[in-house]
């Protein structure tokens, strides 16, 4: 992390989320129908269906749209093929970046990820070029004017249980777990009344790189391009980026 918030990337991109409410209703979607495919359609069973299926809850998604997506994972109902695919490449400056994919038509997708990259000062790599630059954990940020805990309060709480850290930025905390342990804590943490910004797995860079300038420019609009990419379901870097 060096001190960079992943919260400010996180405001930026539920801005966008705001903004794009019918595109991110097709992410989420198509989140649900991977993940009940893969591992079946029973939430309770499924834990990475019941967190895709609590994200489409908090964006107001129709619980019928909900149920027609698991449906489809499932094959009770006919749809696309889509399959999950990890994307990686390098930006401007050399930094780091993963996509997490899903598509039903995999040659189509990496020629205009392909596309983006180069056309945005970066190059798609091969599989593993970069993953090793980052962790997969669980993330739960809570902003600091939300809750009426304080930071030894919070910290506390949160490692009894289960919590990995807590790292106290400017305006939010950034809770980290083990994926396996993000929704045991986030249950702790909603029973104390505590409000979540952010409960969700995700990939943390070990390390950051300081993009500025023209780079810094370039970066931002690569990332835009590909998280406006209907196939793209999630972005993650490295880099550190002024607001």
């Amino acid at each position: 992390m060096s001190g960079h918030s992943k919260w400010s990337t996180i405001k930026r991109k539920k801005a966008k989320i705001d903004a794009e409410k019918g595109k991110i209703f097709t992410r989420l979607a198509r989140e649900i129908i991977i993940a009940a495919r893969q591992g079946g359609g029973d939430p309770e069973a499924n834990a990475r269906l019941k967190a895709a299926i609590q994200r489409a809850k908090e964006a107001n998604i129709p619980n019928e749209n909900i149920q027609r997506a698991i449906m489809r994972g499932t094959g009770e109902l006919g749809g696309a093929n889509y399959e999950e695919l990890v994307y990686e490449g390098y930006g401007p400056g050399g930094v780091a970046v993963m996509m997490e994919i899903g598509t039903d038509n995999r040659n189509r997708t990496a020629g205009e990820i392909r596309h983006l990259f180069s056309k945005h000062g970066g190059n798609l790599g091969e599989s593993g070029c970069v993953s090793w630059m980052f962790d997969k954990k669980g993330l739960i940020v809570v902003e600091r004017g939300e809750t009426t805990l304080d930071e030894d309060e919070l910290m506390l709480l949160a490692l009894e249980a289960g919590a990995e850290d807590m790292k106290t930025e400017e305006d939010s905390y950034e809770i980290i777990t083990a994926p396996g342990d993000l929704e045991a804590v986030r249950q702790s943490l909603a029973a104390k009344g505590v409000p979540m910004a952010v409960a969700d797995v995700t990939m943390l860079p070990q390390t950051t790189v300081r993009l500025q300038g023209k780079e810094a420019e370039q970066m931002s609009r690569l990332i835009d391009a590909l998280e406006d990419h209907d196939d793209v379901q999630e972005v993650y870097t490295n880099c550190d980026l002024d607001e």
